[in-house]
């Protein structure tokens, strides 16, 4: 059995839910990446936050990135996957929600995250294209 803790990319770098929509995009920008978990002041999980969030969600409604934070484009529970769980129920949330990044949890408190990317560099080509096929509908 291979456990969503052994393809997810570890020690991911979260935005404060006080952090300002700017701060967000500039980590996103620092770390070339599209996203990033949303994380309380208790360090655990709020949400996650996409640039496109940023952009569609808070920009283009006239939020101000300065000083809009982060922790109000965190709507609703995020999906998550324990890191202990088969890879096979990653995927299957990813699939059913929709999602191309996971949150991997332990103790309730954040390790990971599940990508697309992961998935594709640690699967097989069947399961990588089903799961793509699935989140990009």
């Amino acid at each position: 059995m291979t456990t969503a803790s052994e393809i997810m990319t570890p020690s991911p770098r979260c935005i404060g839910v006080n952090d300002s929509l700017r701060i967000a995009a500039a980590v996103m920008a620092e770390l070339d990446v599209g996203a990033l978990p949303i994380c309380g002041e208790d360090s655990k999980l709020k949400g996650m936050l996409t640039d496109r969030d940023i952009v569609v969600r808070a920009i283009a409604a006239g939020m101000d990135p300065e000083t809009t934070p982060a922790g109000v484009l965190a709507k609703g529970k995020p999906v998550t996957v324990d890191a202990k769980d088969d890879v096979t129920v990653a995927l299957e949330l990813m699939q059913e929600h929709q999602v191309r990044r996971l949150p991997v949890l332990e103790d309730h408190l954040l390790v990971g995250i599940v990508s697309q990317a992961d998935v594709a560099l640690s699967l097989s080509a069947d399961a990588t294209g089903k799961t793509v096929e699935s989140i990009s509908r």
